[in-house]
């Protein structure tokens, strides 16, 4: 059986390969294998407001109270957040925080804990 990488989007383990290029079916994703190689070598790291380097599945808390956009709460500074997705996107962070749902936040206002 041939070893085919799990699919870089959703992490799902039932990737396929079509005429050389590699698909995803639980997310419809399409890469290349090596072009996959050539950005693990670009990767861009993610820091914390103190420095620290984030990677997916790290627990995080909050330094400062942040406005939910698009509505008139706010997550107070401490919230702690488990299990964060790193995105390139204008945010750093994908997670879900109790009582708001899926937020995206930028890795200058958590702090990495241990």
């Amino acid at each position: 059986m041939i070893n085919l990488p799990k699919c870089p989007k959703c992490s799902s383990e039932y990737t396929y390969e079509n005429n050389g290029i590699l698909i995803c079916p639980e997310c419809a994703h399409e890469w290349n294998q090596e072009a996959e190689s050539d950005n693990a070598e670009n990767t861009k790291i993610v820091k914390d407001a103190n420095g620290n380097i984030l990677s997916d599945g790290d627990s995080v808390a909050l330094i400062k109270d942040l406005k939910v956009k698009g509505s008139s709460s706010t997550i107070k500074a401490g919230t702690k957040v488990k299990n964060i997705r790193l995105v390139d996107e204008d945010h750093n962070i994908d997670c879900k925080i109790d009582g708001f749902g899926k937020v995206g936040l930028k890795s200058e206002f958590v702090k990495k804990i241990s």
